[in-house]
């Protein structure tokens, strides 16, 4: 999914961040759940993307709502 909206390779990923990489997936047509949000952010942090998603789910929910807003 990553791949086919122009994220190759991982230093894309790092320059994005997750939640721009998420947008972009949305916008290139896939359907993604919030799993392409958790696991990217978990491993660019180096951290269980469960774990993280249980600390920061509300800042990168908030953050994917307003990046969502912008064009």
């Amino acid at each position: 999914m990553l791949a086919h909206a122009g994220i190759d390779p991982v230093a894309t990923l790092r320059r994005l961040g997750s939640v721009d990489a998420c947008c972009r997936v949305e916008r290139s047509g896939a359907s993604a759940s919030l799993n392409l949000l958790w696991a990217p952010e978990g491993a660019l942090a180096g951290q269980d993307r469960r774990q993280l998603a249980r600390r920061h789910r509300a800042s990168l929910l908030l953050a994917l709502e307003d990046r969502e807003r912008r064009p």
